[in-house]
């Protein structure tokens, strides 16, 4: 993709400031807009990229296709509201290249002509769309919650379910392959039970067995669909006395078994429930033939939480008997460096693994020192993700179908709420600056926004998924046992 930053001619100044920008006094820095778009890398496909100019009285925008193709103008308030169509064909004359950016602001009586910036278009297709909940900053009780679906090219968002059907909490939530088709959903309360969707069409389970910790969390799906990994996890919180964080999540105990969809029956082996040994955050390879987790050797809780480190594991699969092997291997000696990883997610396409490292702990939402990490499968090199990282939290992350975009939920926008962000990711490894979720007038419509995004899930296409038969799955008390050998 070619990185030319379009020279700005006075013809086009003079364009962007026709209807009173014309005396805009040029300057040399960028325009703080937000979301801070400068130098973003973007799909074609993407939803207008609108931003707000703060202090800013009025705004005039002039965007044009590097090639001179298609020019695109926005005058008005402190926002910009790019028609969506107009837009669309903006960017597919300059999928490959760039568009040019230039903000002249008023500011009083005074307008400003800021220095111009380019949006890269790419040419690597995105998926449909992603998938996320939303949730409130409540602790003690389920506040309104939901799973939400979202297209990208547009601003359309509807709900697949939401608590307000019934009584409960719903999380965990997680697709095959970016398969709309197949769907794990966990719902927490007194209507608990874990829904999937597929073949079958939409069925609830009980998973917990007399065998088991307790209900089957965080699924990973096997590339075949035979098979989904699950943990078990006996999971507490508390709260921290100080400003810097407010709450951790940690587990007691916990382990990982494997879901055979055909036999009904949850698959067990020593090596993924060793005594005085956490294993959380199962992922498959895109082969089908490892399987990634995290372990962390038990701590006294909550004594020595700050001591509760997890190392990135690996161990063979048989995808033939639904079977992990004993041969359990470290991948990242985190414990050992002082550091501890969630998370794992290998890349599609088999060459990456991204994952989140902390100071401590398997849960750092909450955690400002959170950052992504990518390992090089083929020659086992890591690093961190220093392109996409921040100075506040970045954590639960995932790929797009042809790995080449990745989303990922962060609090830098305020350090209280997680916001979500996409960045591209070229074959070399390299990765394009990220951006913010595009929204209709950002600044009211984040600063309004008192939920977070949680765990987000491209999706290759609409989930066809039927809430208010979801809802009478849930309140009904029929539950298909999970079996057990």
């Amino acid at each position: 993709m070619k990185r030319i930053i379009p020279l700005l001619t006075a013809a086009l100044t003079l364009a962007a400031c026709s209807t009173g920008a014309g005396s805009a006094v040029p300057c040399d820095e960028l325009p703080p807009i937000y979301p801070d778009y400068t130098g973003v890398t973007v799909p074609s496909g993407i939803a207008p990229l609108d931003f707000t100019l703060r202090g800013a009285d009025a705004l005039e925008v002039t965007l044009s296709a590097c090639n001179g193709a298609a020019v695109l103008k926005s005058r008005g308030g402190k926002s910009t509201r790019f028609p969506s169509g107009r837009w669309a064909a903006l960017l597919a004359k300059a999928s490959g290249d760039s568009v040019s950016v230039a903000v002249s602001a008023r500011f009083g009586d005074k307008w400003k002509a800021f220095k111009p910036f380019p949006i890269y278009v790419c040419e690597d297709a995105i998926d449909y769309g992603l998938t996320y909940r939303l949730i409130e900053p409540g602790y003690e009780i389920y506040s309104a919650m939901g799973i939400y679906e979202r297209e990208l090219s547009s601003f359309r968002q509807r709900a697949l379910l939401e608590n307000t059907q019934f009584d409960g909490c719903v999380n965990c939530h997680s697709f095959n392959h970016n398969d709309p088709g197949a769907m794990s959903l966990h719902i927490r309360g007194a209507h608990g039970a874990t829904i999937l969707t597929g073949g079958g069409g939409m069925k609830a389970y009980n998973t917990r067995t007399d065998s088991t910790l307790g209900f089957c969390v965080y699924p990973y799906w096997h590339p075949g669909g035979r098979y989904i990994a699950y943990s078990t996890n006996n999971t507490r919180q508390g709260f921290h006395v100080g400003q810097d964080k407010i709450i951790e999540v940690f587990d007691l105990d916990s382990d990982l078994q494997i879901y055979d969809t055909e036999k009904n029956e949850l698959i067990t082996v020593p090596a993924l429930r060793q005594q005085g040994v956490w294993e959380s955050f199962p992922a498959f390879s895109p082969d089908g033939r490892t399987l990634y987790y995290t372990a962390a050797v038990k701590v006294a809780i909550p004594g020595e939480l700050p001591q509760s480190r997890y190392n990135l594991m690996k161990v063979s699969f048989d995808p033939g008997t639904g079977t992990p092997g004993s041969d359990v291997e470290i991948l990242v000696d985190a414990a050992s460096q002082g550091f501890s990883v969630s998370f794992p997610r290998p890349s599609y396409d088999g060459r990456y693994l991204m994952y989140t490292v902390c100071d401590y702990g398997t849960f750092p939402i909450w955690h400002h020192e959170a950052d992504l990490w990518l390992m090089d499968l083929e020659t086992g090199e890591t690093r961190p993700l220093d392109e996409a990282n921040s100075d506040d939290t970045d954590s639960f992350h995932n790929w797009s179908s042809n790995s080449r975009w990745f989303v990922f939920s962060s609090r830098r926008d305020d350090g209280q709420f997680t916001r979500l962000y996409i960045a591209h990711f070229a074959s070399d490894g390299s990765v394009g600056k990220p951006f913010m979720l595009p929204q209709r007038d950002p600044e009211n419509y984040y600063g309004d926004l008192f939920r977070s995004y949680n765990v987000p899930e491209f999706v290759t296409g609409p989930v066809p998924f039927d809430k208010v038969r979801a809802r009478k799955i849930i309140d009904s008390p029929d539950r298909i046992q999970f079996g057990y050998r």
